[in-house]
């Protein structure tokens, strides 16, 4: 028998199917290695090996019988606790969250992957209410990087990640407000996709408004097709969901990256200053795109940082949030979320509309551009992972250049990550794929950005960069 904790959800449907091995198989040696890696990652908060074997058998059931329930019947997945699953509290990283109730409502991607027979192994790790870009709380600790564990595993997404890359189960379902899938994705040398707005329903609404999307955390991009096509979809409960897809994410897999037209855009335009070890290895899967018969032409989207729009956004999302706690509650609150929620809470109405035009003429530029450019691609972080327990590294990276020339370092994580959150602005489709590591064993993350709507555009990009050996980094058995 194949070490099943290696193997995709691709993989493991087909091997159900081929009765090779089953559910129950699968999901028993996720559990084990979701409890030997968790002492040293931190990945969960909850693991519930009972319910997940009892789901487990009655999917061996159904293949036996030759009437699996959906496209993911018996694979093992997992579920940020930022989203409801059925059965189990949702504390969203927070102490101020009280964990006793009914808890009797599944999140619409929840739904859909249950509808389908998948196995839910339990809840990843989630900073306070998914605030920032690593992932550490005052409710879960620490969680640590699977390549190295004194590193980060990014966030806010960051216990989704880890699982998948450890092989704690081959599918997680991530949140992704300013980078949450593609960061933690980018550190620890997975695939993760944050979908157009609307694409993946959500409920209940995120209190940072429609910056937060759901998205696939996953091995690679064939997995992300087959489980967008699962999650995708209308919900009642979620009035800007998209309408029903036309087609099979699957499907749109084929075809190659042959003629596409590709902008490169290596540090947005001298903008960013990118670790050198990132940008070669970018740069070696765009020629490689190049190889495959892409288009590609060096060039930068016409905008400058928007930071201090997304700011606004964002801190405004933070003091919601936290609007009706009292001092008690305050004080256990993460001290960073803690200061942002009262920046946001001191922003006016005239200010967050201020922001939102930002946010349009963002979007109208990135519209423009994909009239000459099918994608953009980018480097998905200008560095690799830094030390865990931190927002921002402690030796600060030059990032952004100020109108005077000079570079200027960061403080919050927005410092460190140019390439995510401006496109959570315009809500467009943007993945991260791992394209290589440093000379330290972290895995560098390449981004792919299309119009809105063209979700088949950056899977398919992605995919062609795993078929042709350019993308992937293997399973980390052990968290070390």
């Amino acid at each position: 028998m194949p070490e099943l904790t290696e193997l995709t959800a691709v993989r493991l449907v087909e091997g159900y199917r081929k009765g090779e091995f089953s559910p129950v198989d699968a999901t028993r040696e996720a559990l084990e290695r979701a409890e030997r890696v968790q002492p040293a990652v931190n990945a969960f908060v909850r693991l519930d090996a009972d319910e997940a074997l009892a789901q487990a058998g009655e999917s061996a059931d159904r293949w036996q019988r030759g009437e699996p329930a959906g496209l993911l019947d018996g694979v093992p997945v997992t579920v940020k606790d930022i989203l409801l699953l059925r059965g189990h509290p949702t504390l969203r990283g927070s102490r101020t969250t009280d964990p006793h109730g009914r808890w009797a409502e599944d999140a619409p991607s929840v739904a859909r992957l249950r509808e389908h027979g998948a196995v839910f192994l339990g809840k990843t790790t989630t900073p306070e209410f998914g605030w920032k870009g690593v992932t550490d709380s005052p409710l879960s600790g620490v969680t640590r990087n699977p390549h190295d564990v004194s590193r980060t595993a990014g966030g806010s997404s960051g216990g989704s990640a880890a699982a998948v890359a450890l092989g704690a189960g081959p599918l997680s379902l991530g949140t992704d407000g300013g980078g949450s899938v593609r960061i933690p994705a980018a550190f620890c040398g997975i695939f993760g996709l944050k979908p157009t707005y609307g694409r993946v329903p959500l409920y209940p609404s995120s209190a940072f408004g429609t910056l937060a999307h759901v998205g696939p955390m996953t091995r690679d991009a064939a997995d992300a097709a087959l489980m967008m096509d699962v999650i995708s979809g209308p919900d009642a409960r979620d009035w800007s969901a998209l309408g029903p897809v036309a087609g099979s994410f699957v499907e749109a897999l084929e075809g190659g990256v042959r003629g596409l037209r590709v902008a490169y855009s290596p540090s947005l335009g001298g903008q960013v200053a990118v670790r050198p070890a990132v940008a070669a290895a970018v740069r070696r899967a765009v020629e490689r795109l190049a190889g495959l018969g892409a288009y590609v032409t060096e060039d930068d989207p016409d905008f400058t940082d928007p930071v201090d729009a997304f700011h606004t956004l964002w801190f405004s999302g933070a003091a919601r949030v936290t609007q009706r706690f009292g001092p008690h509650q305050r004080e256990l609150l993460d001290p960073g979320l803690r200061e942002i929620s009262g920046l946001g809470a001191r922003l006016g109405a005239l200010d967050y509309l201020a922001a939102v035009d930002v946010r349009m003429e963002l979007g109208r530029r990135m519209g423009r551009f994909h009239e000459t450019y099918d994608v953009l691609v980018t480097p998905t972080l200008p560095l690799t992972a830094f030390e865990a327990g931190a927002e921002v590294p402690a030796v600060p990276h030059p990032r952004l250049r100020s109108g005077g020339g000079a570079l200027i370092g960061h403080r919050r994580w927005t410092g460190w990550t140019p390439f995510t959150y401006p496109f959570n602005m315009t809500q467009q489709p943007a993945a991260t794929v791992p394209v290589g590591v440093d000379a330290d064993g972290l895995p560098v993350g390449l981004q792919i950005v299309a119009a809105r709507h063209r979700d088949d555009l950056v899977l398919r990009t992605a995919h062609a960069l795993y078929e042709a050996g350019a993308a992937g980094t293997p399973v980390r058995p052990g968290g070390n």
